[in-house]
């Protein structure tokens, strides 16, 4: 099975999203294909009302066929060279900033405000937190990491 999120356009114009499913489906002629429900039990509905059918041979004879279930592959670990980098981008934030922890989105505004002096720092920050500063202009981004502190 395969999930995916649709977005279907309303007669009104707008749209709607939602869940969907993938199906492996087979014909009492034997034909196998695919189709896209919005759920299992809107399928079975859909099958019992007649309103499934093979796109090759028009029967609405149609049952589940038997389907090997998606599994995720496994997240690729980074070649060393890239990992070597982070690890020297992470000693040099790390040597060369102030780790304020969850307070990096109140320090951050009081040094853009000119409250307290300006100096480099790091630390973590709600996505809401991280969203207003951008927002408001204040110079922010990501690390492609946790800190040394957050890591066990």
């Amino acid at each position: 099975m395969i999930w995916a999120r649709a977005y279907l356009l309303r007669r009104d114009g707008t749209y709607t999203c939602g869940n969907m499913i993938k199906f492996s489906l087979r014909c009492a002629n034997g034909h196998s294909f695919e189709s896209w429900f919005q759920s299992g039990p809107a399928f079975d509905t859909l099958c019992q009302r007649d309103l499934v059918t093979c796109p090759d041979c028009g029967t609405t004879q149609v049952e589940k066929a038997l389907m090997a279930p998606s599994i995720k592959p496994r997240q690729k670990v980074p070649p060393a060279d890239i990992q070597q980098k982070l690890a020297a981008l992470r000693a040099e934030i790390e040597a060369n900033t102030d780790y304020v922890g969850d307070r990096f989105a109140h320090e951050a505004r009081a040094m853009y405000l000119g409250e307290i002096p300006d100096r480099p720092i790091h630390g973590e920050a709600e996505p809401e937190e991280a969203k207003a500063l951008i927002d408001d202009g204040i110079p922010v981004l990501p690390l492609p990491f946790l800190p040394s502190r957050k890591t066990n």
